[in-house]
């Protein structure tokens, strides 16, 4: 009965991180995609780059969808390319808004934008 309770403690931890994987990139996609589309963000952020997020976060919450069964590493994966398209863009907006108000420098990102 021991063994069993062990077994099962693992099977669930293991769970626990595919749901914690899964939930922190569709977190991820989804306020990606509403920072973006922010009405307050629209004179800082370029057109292009706006697409290009918009784009990469639509990509990655349609394949949330298809793959709702899908493995921790797979969604790991999926965070680590979402993020390395938005990351970069997000930073030219940390150091436009920095550039603009110093104050801010090491506050979340949305305060300063």
């Amino acid at each position: 009965m021991v063994q069993e309770a062990e077994q099962f403690r693992a099977e669930d931890e293991v769970q626990r991180e595919k749901v914690t994987a899964k939930n922190s990139l569709e977190s991820l996609a989804f306020n990606m995609k509403s920072t973006v589309e922010d009405e307050k963000l629209q004179d800082k952020i370029s057109p292009e780059d706006k697409k290009t997020i918009v784009d990469k976060c639509n990509e990655v919450i349609a394949w949330l969808d298809r793959n709702q069964m899908a493995e921790k590493e797979e969604y790991d994966h999926q965070q680590k390319e979402l993020e390395k398209v938005c990351n970069p863009i997000i930073s030219k907006l940390y150091q436009g808004a920095y550039a603009i108000f110093p104050y801010f420098q090491g506050q979340a990102y949305w305060m300063c934008i």
